[in-house]
């Protein structure tokens, strides 16, 4: 009797993406390319042996140009060095080397980590540059054109081509907001991606694309033996300990919003409210981690424009945006998938919890009260971000007049991703107090609201009362 098949294991799950990728597009590059040179075999303008040398040298070097794209692809932006940075932290780090390993104070890990991505993007362009020579050679072999005609073409065709995809920054995942199964995340985009070919290749783009954002499932199969007791060990385990910003981290944290919200693998999810609370704390733990971070980020940014965040709700919010701050409040945003998937778990779980947690853990280990916290206190530092002010009494919060907002010239980089994020954030908050409305009623009615749903630490924007006073907001549908 055959064993029920495992789980894929959290080192694999990349590696298999990355070794897919590379096997489609080789089918899809020897398809193309088989049909083009039937074709001239038909009208008698290659050879057998010359289409054969031809196909290798051009599968080859396309086979080193999808490599590279796995060596720049990351599911969030990733700053890099500028060639004077790029220039010193090499030089200090051939003098580290040089005096044994001996650490300098100001020899940084995201110095390093940035000055990687620079060499990253150099060597992807010296790929493109050396694809494209040989890629038009190979194709264009028996031209009437010269050697040196063609090679100086396809230099500059290869270095326009990696000049835009890094401009562009084609190298980022973007998740779909629905998981369709394989097939036809292909069938989608396949006839734009097949008029865009025309114009210039980003079939090799798509692909990478479809085959990295697929939903991977960390848990072991139902009915396994595996999954009666080990349900969520894998998830946690990938949660906690995969790199910040890896794709790992972003396939668990996927993995989880699906759990967290869908019906169709309640098991999973029962899984997470077990006897000793201790699975669930530690999911909601996960949950809050990114909202926390993304937070931080945002009172960085808002205390290089404002000054201290401590009394901001009582100043008029117009001062102007310098390129520093904008840098900071613009690079928080980098991990917004990660923040709303983690904000629509965190909502899916607590709400969840108040029907399927039997030994009421969510309660009794104030995770609701650290959920509606955090989500709330991101909320307000996203308004702010936006230039709203949100001080005051909730007739003032309300009125018009109360709302100072930033100039359109401010707004315009980050409206987009800011009000995506408040939307999130809302959608998140108002789910819970739906399926708590009764209960912070009388919390409300009681005076004991702050005590009940507020965590009692400091928050990391804004006061508590704030939070309050924002949470009756929404207990009466007015926070827009």
């Amino acid at each position: 009797m055959s064993s029920a098949p495992m789980a894929p294991s959290p080192p694999s799950v990349i590696k298999d993406r990355r070794l897919r990728f590379l096997i489609w597009q080789s089918i899809s590059t020897v398809s193309v390319y088989l049909f083009s040179s039937l074709l001239h075999l038909r009208l008698g303008h290659f050879s057998l042996s010359d289409s054969l040398l031809s196909f290798l040298a051009l599968h080859a070097f396309l086979l080193l140009l999808s490599s590279s794209f796995l060596l720049l692809l990351s599911p969030c932006p990733a700053p890099a060095a500028s060639l004077p940075e790029l220039s010193t932290t090499l030089r200090k780090s051939a003098f580290k080397w040089a005096i044994g390993g001996f650490p300098r104070p100001d020899f940084t890990v995201d110095s390093v980590s940035r000055a990687w991505r620079s060499l990253k993007s150099i060597f992807f362009l010296v790929v493109c540059v050396v694809a494209g020579i040989f890629s038009v050679v190979a194709a264009c072999w028996d031209s009437d054109e010269g050697a040196y005609s063609l090679r100086l073409r396809g230099a500059v065709f290869g270095l326009v081509y990696g000049a835009y995809y890094l401009a562009s920054k084609r190298w980022i995942l973007k998740f779909p907001i629905i998981q369709r199964p394989l097939f036809y995340s292909f069938k989608k985009y396949f006839y734009s991606s097949f008029t865009s070919a025309l114009k210039m290749s980003v079939r090799c783009h798509h692909l990478l694309q479809v085959v990295h954002t697929r939903r991977c499932i960390f848990a072991p199969p139902q009915g396994s033996a595996a999954a009666e007791t080990n349900h969520s060990e894998t998830l946690l385990e990938v949660l906690e300990q995969s790199p910040p910003k890896s794709l790992l981290q972003h396939l668990a944290y996927l993995d989880l919003c699906i759990v967290s919200e869908n019906n169709t693998e309640q098991w999973r999810r029962a899984a997470f409210f077990e006897e000793s609370g201790e699975t669930y704390r530690q999911v909601i733990r996960a949950c809050l981690r990114p909202i926390e971070n993304f937070t931080s980020k945002l009172v960085e940014g808002l205390e290089g424009r404002y000054g201290d965040c401590s009394d901001l709700f009582l100043k008029q919010m117009s001062l102007p945006m310098d390129f520093h701050t904008y840098s900071k409040l613009n690079a928080a945003f980098d991990d917004y998938e990660l923040c709303a998937w983690s904000s629509r778990s965190l909502a899916a779980l607590t709400v969840c919890s108040r029907h399927e947690d039997r030994y009421k853990v969510a309660q009794l280990s104030s995770c609701n009260t650290a959920a509606v916290s955090t989500l709330l206190t991101a909320l307000l530092a996203v308004e702010a971000c936006l230039g709203k002010k949100t001080g005051g009494p909730s007739k003032q919060f309300l009125s018009p007049t109360s709302m100072k907002w930033a100039t359109v010239e401010e707004q315009c980089e980050l409206h987009n991703q800011a009000y995506a994020m408040a939307d999130v954030l809302r959608a998140s908050i108002y789910q819970i107090v739906s399926a708590f409305w009764v209960d912070m009623q009388a919390s409300a009615k009681s005076m004991v609201l702050d005590k009940n749903w507020i965590s009692e630490a400091k928050p990391l924007f804004g006061a508590r009362s704030v939070l309050v006073q924002k949470l009756l907001d929404f207990l009466d549908y007015r926070a827009v």
